[in-house]
């Protein structure tokens, strides 16, 4: 990995860049792939929820079928491995346009990226995806971006350990990283009202039916009632969500030791091996067992470490996650520590969920990053 002590890089033009950054990834054994640009829209709103529909650019086809313009190339790629039937471990890359609505720029940017698809040493993986995403800010004449760290992984594994509501447990882990569990562990703090009197009528109605049962009977009484869509979610995913928050309403309230816990969990940062020996310490305080999520922890640090990774330059945070639900593990953000460009220049990490909804018969370890090129080319010209 490149030191902060090198010279500058001469000025390259956009062309001579992109051949730099698709020459190192094919150095390291990824194989360029080129997705279709029109893919099939159900496949990134099943992914990430409706709410992304609005950020689409949308057409159907002859049949009717919902098209739109890849908005990112994450899963048009990992569709085409899956598609082509690719030998696993294989390792791809891409360089590309992607468009949605967005609140800077234009609809339509670049993006490169690499991936890996079935690797089982998971450590040295992301340690070495985490390392390219490095060489690929080096390229752009930033050697030592800020680098930010967190693990959906070790949240999981917390929320395991905790005597929380099922629903309750999915909804904090979805909100991870989106930066709504600090309203979530206020709504269910011991002295929370809640509105389970609100819902409990129909709670008590349904008591004992089957899930499928009692979305079904929501969907009939919302469709009895003329309703169709409401902002953008059909009568189905409407049934869905009402039972849901049904079910978190009714169990509201955390014991008062629970939702200390998770504020004190949520407000650890540091470098990894301080990080490490602070989680320790708390787990072991509150007699909760995480030793096999930090042992894979401190194992992905060692594997820092060889990839010549300075760890004191890591800041990991407990709180950071990625907004998409199929993290899984690892995910990071490396930024421009002087602000020159709003958002990362490089964000990526684990997402072993995502084969598998995709349609593969059995689960796939993955794990890759993304570059937003034009941020990176401002950086490069400054």
């Amino acid at each position: 990995m490149p030191s902060a002590a090198q010279s500058p890089l001469p000025r390259r033009d956009t062309r001579a860049l992109d051949d730099a950054l698709l020459a190192r990834f094919e150095d390291a054994g990824f194989v360029r792939l080129d997705p279709p640009i029109l893919q099939p829209a159900d496949v990134f709103l099943d992914l990430s929820g409706e709410s992304i529909r609005r950020r689409l650019y949308l057409t159907t086809d002859a049949e009717g079928a919902e098209l739109c313009l890849r908005p990112d190339l994450t899963i048009p790629v990992a569709r085409e491995v899956l598609a082509t039937g690719r030998a696993l471990p294989t390792t791809v890359s891409y360089l590309g346009s992607v468009f949605r609505f967005r609140g800077e720029g234009t609809g339509e940017f670049r993006q490169a990226g690499i991936e890996s698809f079935g690797r089982p040493d998971i450590a040295a993986a992301d340690a070495e995806i985490l390392a390219l995403g490095l060489e690929t800010c080096a390229i752009y004449n930033l050697p030592s971006p800020e680098i930010r760290l967190g693990d959906v992984g070790l949240f999981a594994a917390l929320l395991d350990a905790l005597p929380l509501p099922p629903a309750w447990r999915r909804r904090l882990l979805k909100d991870f990283g989106q930066g709504r569990l600090d309203a979530d562990l206020s709504r269910l703090s011991p002295t929370s009202t809640g509105d389970s009197a609100r819902h409990a009528g129909v709670l008590n109605a349904l008591a004992g039916s089957d899930p499928e049962g009692a979305r079904a009977l929501i969907a009939d009484l919302l469709s009895i009632a003329g309703i169709t869509t409401v902002g953008g979610r059909t009568v189905p995913e409407i049934a869905a969500r009402f039972l849901e928050q049904a079910a978190l309403d009714a169990g509201n309230s955390l014991p008062a030791e629970t939702s200390v816990l998770l504020s004190r969990y949520l407000a650890i940062a540091g470098d990894p091996d301080t990080v490490s020996g602070q989680l320790r310490d708390l787990t072991r305080d509150a007699g909760l067992d995480l030793g096999a999520a930090l042992d894979v922890f401190d194992r992905r640090t060692g594997f820092l470490t060889t990839q010549g990774i300075v760890l004191s330059d890591v800041l990991f945070s407990t709180a950071f996650g990625r907004p998409l639900d199929y993290y899984s593990g690892m995910v990071f953000e490396l930024h421009d520590p002087q602000g020159r460009v709003s958002g990362p220049l490089v964000a990526g990490g684990r997402y072993d969920p995502l084969m598998s909804r995709l349609g593969a018969a059995q689960p796939i370890p993955a794990v890759g990053l993304a570059a937003w090129l034009e941020r990176l080319a401002v950086v490069e010209s400054a």
